[in-house]
């Protein structure tokens, strides 16, 4: 089992990383969350690691901060929820507003993200209520640097079809978000987005 690795990042997107260590590259599923935290990070970086292997696949993924891993980990122990469905709540709700919600029993707001129904928010928030002790100290994630409007958007519509939405669906409503506000970063268009679907 592996638990952290460090090394550099060669290639960095929305929805999965390669980080160089010792001449290998490894690439790790991410959350819209830890992507974010990563546009300030320079040279040599370390992430938490959560390793799901399978007959036919054996997948990384990567977390910024324990409560990020920790959360995710309690996530996929829920019937119903796989590794991709957990990725795919912590990039559309923050790790301290995923503990609110949970504490708080706001299913709404899970069966917001796609593939939750209402079943499966409710089973989430009935399972974890009581595993769950909100951090009194709410994370904050410095944006990332600008870049240009058509850069953002080519990554935005990136990491929604790789999330599995349909392209055209994707280009509509991020089209939407871009004329409100030519301005909008990468996580913050995908979060929109994802409120959109």
């Amino acid at each position: 089992m592996f638990d952290y690795i460090k090394g550099i990042v060669t290639e960095n997107t929305p929805t999965y990383i390669v980080v160089e260590a010792n001449g290998l590259g490894y690439l790790l599923n991410i959350s819209l969350t830890t992507f974010e935290s990563l546009q300030n990070c320079q040279g040599e970086v370390k992430l938490l690691l959560h390793e799901v292997i399978r007959e036919d696949a054996w997948t990384l993924y990567g977390f910024m901060t324990a409560k990020e891993r920790e959360l995710f980990r309690l996530l996929i122990g829920v019937s119903g929820v796989g590794p991709n469905t957990a990725s795919l709540i912590l990039s559309s709700i923050s790790p301290s507003d995923l503990e609110a919600v949970i504490t708080s029993g706001d299913h709404s707001r899970l069966k917001n993200v796609k593939g939750i129904g209402i079943k499966t928010a409710q089973r989430i928030i009935v399972d974890l209520k009581d595993k769950i002790k909100p951090s009194d100290i709410t994370l904050s994630i410095q944006p990332g640097l600008s870049a240009p409007g058509g850069e953002v958007y080519e990554e935005s519509l990136a990491a929604l079809t790789a999330l599995g939405f349909p392209r055209p669906q994707s280009q509509k409503v991020l089209r939407r978000i871009f004329d409100a506000d030519p301005t909008v970063k990468v996580e913050a268009a995908i979060k929109k987005a994802l409120g959109m679907m």
